[in-house]
């Protein structure tokens, strides 16, 4: 192996005493090889002999080079980010799902570029234009308003991965919970329980998501020969205070029932205290289910039961899905089914109470 004549400790001094950073040039001169063999073996496309990649390795480590990965992934087309359109970057159920993304795009050198569209289409689509303008690989999209067109349009120039829809289109992948099953799980679960006097309070119903939950209570009712009564359906708006205020609508108006299902738990969460501020015991007087389970989910008072709705697995999976379409495969993610979780905040009671 040729050898130059600049030792790493000479590279370094110099670095040092003119406060510059260590190059990648220096490292190939204290390794003894060429710059292109030292960005080959960082990128992990070189093949070369143990000795001059164990060469390369021990001058990074004495010279303390950190490789520049921007430059790196300029340097191959790309900048190693990823774009994530989320909601509400405060959310308790989105949160947790940016979490998900984080972990599974860090291992692979790529870091995600987080923006808030607050559910509004336009303000989706200057995310969109502003993520294109960072020069993202690709762009992940947490449900949403934007209209399927205009997925299916930015992922003609652009790797598209988008949560809450059932959608195909070249270059795009969709994964879809399934919000209709969760909904019966709920249902099913408070019916067993010889409730007959069950309260829905609803999600927005621009959303998708809560549509089917909504359609699932009403399926389940059905199925279980309970006739529907519009009065107990409550509209919400996926927040803490629109469960509470669903309970006032409810109690104000005179309803009798003995069963909440709630179509998400920070909802549940509201509706607890409001029914603890009208002197309702949970799970004794009014039983309670919400959907997600959330980390405060186990620690609610008492313990909200709910349908599991993996927030962090559906981030990590749509993470891993855009990491699939950049490297130009077909992803084979799957999402996890919905599960009945089984708390304290549902209980049975006689059927000739309700």
């Amino acid at each position: 192996m040729k050898t130059r004549n600049v030792s790493p400790n000479g590279v370094k001094a110099a670095a040092l005493r003119g406060n510059a950073p260590v190059t990648l040039d220096m490292v190939a001169a204290a390794a003894g090889v060429s710059p292109s063999t030292v960005s080959r073996i960082l990128n992990g496309t070189a093949i070369v002999s143990s000795i001059k990649k164990k060469a390369v390795d021990d001058a990074i480590a004495q010279l303390g080079f950190v490789p520049n990965p921007m430059a790196r992934g300029l340097a191959g087309g790309r900048t190693l980010s990823i774009g994530v359109v989320t909601q509400a970057i405060d959310s308790p159920f989105y949160g947790v799902a940016l979490s998900g993304i984080e972990d599974a795009l860090d291992p692979a050198g790529y870091s995600p570029l987080f923006v808030s569209g607050h559910w509004d289409a336009a303000a989706e689509a200057r995310c969109i234009e502003v993520l294109r303008s960072r020069r993202v690989d690709g762009i992940i999209v947490l449900t949403g308003r934007l209209s399927d067109q205009a997925l299916k349009t930015c992922a003609k120039s652009l790797p598209v991965v988008v949560t809450g829809r059932s959608l195909k289109a070249p270059g795009l992948f969709a994964l879809n919970f399934d919000n209709f099953t969760g909904g019966l799980l709920a249902t099913q679960h408070l019916i067993k329980l010889g409730h007959r006097r069950i309260a829905f309070i609803t999600g927005d119903p621009a959303h998708p998501d809560a549509n089917e939950r909504l359609r699932a209570y009403r399926a389940a009712l059905e199925e279980a020969g309970i006739p529907f009564d519009p009065a107990l359906v409550v509209p919400g708006e996926y927040h803490e205070v629109s469960g509470s205020q669903a309970v006032d609508q409810l109690l104000a108006t005179g309803q009798t029932f003995t069963a909440i299902f709630a179509a998400n738990d920070q909802m549940a969460l509201g509706a607890a205290l409001g029914l603890h501020r009208h002197a309702l015991r949970v799970p004794q007087d009014v039983s309670l289910v919400g959907f997600d389970d959330l980390p405060t989910a186990l620690y609610a008072v008492p313990p909200l039961s709910t349908i599991r709705h993996p927030a962090y697995e559906l981030g990590r999976l749509a993470a891993l899905a855009m990491l699939q379409l950049i490297a130009g495969d077909k992803p084979t993610v799957t999402v996890p089914q919905p599960q009945l979780i089984e708390r304290q905040s549902s209980a049975r009671i006689e059927p000739t109470v309700a």
